[in-house]
């Protein structure tokens, strides 16, 4: 975890709430300069920190909200560091908690060199990887209309569907006719009609993104597509989600990042478990996952590499190395700007 050094003449702590922000500011010598329950607004923010602005730094704890404070600070060229929200215990852990405690604690950790980093993801990307994401949450809903339908026949005891409902022209008003009850036809037609407008709107999404990274970053998006099993969708997601290579000096910092490792526990040379599955991005271990799997599909010495892996560790340990590998060469593949190599994917 990477932590905030660098010295300036003031800290400012921002406890940030949707609605309202509590400061806390603190000299070089840890003095506190000042402490005020303030509105979530630019100009209220401005005003508050006006006398200290010179040789200031704002930090604040990762929460829905940062995006404002972090664009205002870019516009008056103040220094901002985002903390990382599952590292940042010191805050949590006291007898006592509340905003002005929690804003003091965010100063003394900026002061300290003890403020755990998060990135701060830049403002000309950021929309796109939003809508990114809602795209996801569509197709997760879509998912879920197509199983309740499936699982409302399988209530009933109705014969099987004899084709997928993920494709377009095996879904119609027949569908619906299969149930007695006009109450449960209801349900499946609603259901049908949502799939409908659903399709409608991934569909619209999906073709704005692929403009979008035309314009971000197409070099890479294009070597991201080499790796077999990494379709569109999901080297989007990596492009997006990853935003630059070149904030992880390695591998391994990329790895834990994307949620691609499982650190051990131990304790006087005994293994107690693992940890921090859940520290990292889970939208990026979601596309590696789902990669390994299309991998296997796609390619063939992958498969047999994943047949030998399974008999020695098992499937479930096999996958979760095969994912790492990918991600090793989704990072080599960045950093140099070349194609992925099936020879060396399987030989590393």
């Amino acid at each position: 975890m990477r932590v905030y050094t660098t010295p300036h003449s003031h800290y400012c702590g921002v406890d940030l709430h949707a609605r309202s922000l509590f400061v806390h500011v603190l000299d070089h010598a840890g003095t506190t300069r000042l402490e005020r329950d303030i509105p979530a607004s630019p100009a209220a923010f401005l005003d508050a920190i006006g006398p200290y602005r010179d040789g200031l730094v704002v930090g604040c704890e990762c929460m829905f909200a940062w995006y404002w404070l972090a664009d205002l600070c870019e516009r008056e060229s103040i220094p901002f560091v985002l903390g990382h929200a599952l590292a940042m215990k010191a805050i949590h852990g006291g007898k006592a908690k509340n905003d002005r405690l929690d804003a003091a604690k965010i100063a003394g950790l900026l002061k300290g060199g003890f403020f755990p980093m998060a990135h701060v993801y830049p403002k000309d990307k950021r929309d796109t990887r939003e809508l990114l994401r809602r795209r996801s949450f569509f197709v997760r809903q879509r998912a879920q209309l197509i199983a309740h339908i499936q699982n409302t026949n399988s209530q009933y005891n109705l014969p099987p569907f004899s084709k997928k409902l993920t494709d377009k022209g095996n879904r119609s008003a027949p569908i619906a006719d299969r149930f007695e009850h006009p109450s449960t036809r209801l349900s499946i037609t609603a259901d049908l009609a949502l799939i409908e407008n659903y399709d409608t709107q991934i569909a619209a999404l999906g073709t704005h993104l692929l403009k979008s990274v035309k314009v971000d970053d197409p070099t890479t998006f294009a070597f991201l597509r080499t790796v077999p099993g990494i379709g569109p969708i999901l080297g989007l997601v990596m492009l997006y989600e990853i935003d630059s290579i070149r904030r992880f000096p390695e591998v391994g910092n990329f790895l834990s990042s994307a949620r691609l490792v499982a650190c051990t526990h131990e304790s006087a040379g005994k293994v107690k478990g693992v940890g921090g599955r859940k520290i990292g991005n889970a939208h990026l271990k979601w596309a590696f996952s789902e990669a390994a799997s299309l991998m296997l599909r796609s390619f063939a010495p992958a498969k047999s590499w994943m047949q030998r892996q399974s008999k020695k560790r098992g499937a479930k340990k096999a996958h979760a190395i095969l994912e790492a590998k990918i991600g090793r060469s989704v990072y080599h593949l960045w950093r140099k700007q070349i194609a992925f190599d099936g020879k060396k994917f399987l030989a590393s």
